[in-house]
């Protein structure tokens, strides 16, 4: 049996939704890694429409079980809500079909907090986060004074846990003039919601051992994307954790030997929510006809996405970086209606002619996109589920894109719909 993980090979936004949930029906066990409730997944079943930010996308199927690993950090409040949330649409949540790591960082109130007072003092030089509490959540782990799942099991011991953390919280609050944060009512308000939160939690490397003994495939979903990822990414306007495929390792517990396929979910023009550089960037007509017809709005945040041609330089990186197997190609129908299409295929800095994206961000916004131009096919795409029924010019595109990323597309998405997919090689089975 293989075991797939699935990431984004650019700035998010990708469309892994619908790829996950395709995936996942065929997976038995479907684990998130990284990243919280700042990211999400957007899947359309028989008509219903499901927002996912914390649960796995299986959770929507029957037969699954579904894992929350160590490497993501948790609002329980927001966890609570969701679930209830899906459970509204008749999706059954329990202990036997969602597991949460007991290791998982937990986000709090005061995490929340500090995200809105950076972001809001930072002027000019803010990054454009979600402002739930992502950032200072990870950096109280890294600290090694966050409060994790297994603390509300012990009054005592989540007591003495918040003690920590808030000597460090509210004397970064005194200095920046800010009320202090009292630990009571928060302490209260844990200890009413820990049942609810401790009965999905067991050690999860433990489960994952179990299932790969009993041979069930496994599908590790990677929330955002490479390009976001705090050491790979377009620091520092990235997110706090480590979003290649790598981290499936490290943040559900299992040895890399347990990922056999690495699939790169890419988006046929490029998107980005937020600040920071983004070279193929289009602030005109064209650039709006991507957002309009693309619906590219955040699922988490409604945030209006920047759009901007395909940016082969940068995918082909991520794709070096996280050891990618196969592309998941999406939003082609999106280009449908377009005279000419442009990729990226090199980059221009003071004159000089580069074939990768620099680290330094002051390099980063000096790039001057190279283009190659393609004839677009000014004809529908839209729910074609075979390669040789493309428009020839739509063949020439993706032809030329694989060719140029030195990855084989192992499938193109030709619609928002599950099955309005042309598949051109099963992760799970190659």
């Amino acid at each position: 049996m293989k075991n797939v993980v699935v990431v984004g090979s650019q700035w998010g936004d990708e469309g892994k939704g619908k790829i996950v949930d395709w995936l996942s029906s065929e997976a038995d066990i479907v684990i998130r890694f990284q990243g919280g409730h700042n990211a999400g997944h957007t899947l359309v079943i028989d008509g219903i429409t499901y927002k996912l930010r914390l649960l796995p996308s299986g959770i929507v199927r029957k037969n699954k079980i579904s894992v929350i690993g160590n490497g993501v950090v948790i609002d329980p409040w927001a966890l609570l809500d969701e679930i209830d949330e899906i459970k509204s649409k008749g999706v059954n949540v329990d202990e036997n079909n969602l597991i949460v790591s007991e290791s998982a960082t937990l986000i709090l109130p005061f995490h929340k907090e500090m995200d809105e007072i950076r972001e809001d003092s930072a002027g000019k030089s803010k990054i454009g986060t979600t402002r739930r509490g992502i950032g200072p959540a990870y950096e109280d782990k890294v600290g090694r004074r966050s409060i994790r799942v297994m603390d509300l099991v012990s009054e005592k011991n989540l007591d003495e846990r918040l003690d920590n953390v808030l000597i460090h919280h509210n004397a970064i609050r005194k200095g920046l003039g800010k009320d202090i944060f009292t630990k009571e009512n928060l302490k209260k308000e844990l200890l009413k919601i820990a049942p609810k939160i401790l009965k999905f939690s067991k050690p999860v490397w433990k489960k994952i051992e179990e299932f790969k003994k009993n041979k069930k495939k496994i599908l590790f979903e990677g929330a955002q994307g490479i390009l976001l990822d705090v050491d790979h990414g377009t620091y520092p306007f990235v997110t706090s954790s480590n979003t290649v495929a790598s981290s499936a390792a490290t943040g559900s517990g299992c040895g890399p030997n347990s990922i056999n396929y690495v699939l790169g979910i890419t988006k046929a023009y490029t998107t980005r929510v937020g600040e920071g550089p983004f070279p193929t960037e289009l602030k005109d007509d064209i650039g709006e006809i991507l957002g309009t017809r693309g619906k590219e709005f955040g699922t988490v945040t409604s945030r209006k996405r920047r759009c901007g041609w395909f940016d082969g330089v940068l995918v082909r990186q991520t794709i070096k970086i996280s050891g990618i197997d196969g592309i998941a190609l999406t939003k082609l129908d999106v280009l449908d209606e377009l005279e000419e299409i442009k990729m990226c295929v090199a980059y221009e800095i003071d004159g000089k002619k580069i074939d990768y994206l620099p680290s330094a961000v002051n390099e980063q916004v000096k790039i001057k996109p190279i283009y190659k131009t393609y004839n677009g096919w000014k004809t529908s795409t839209a729910g074609i589920k075979k390669f040789e029924d493309l428009p020839d010019n739509a063949k020439v595109y993706v032809k030329d894109l694989e060719k140029f990323l030195e990855t084989k597309i192992s499938s193109i998405s030709t619609s928002p719909e599950r099955n309005d997919t042309i598949l051109l090689e099963d992760p799970f089975k190659n």
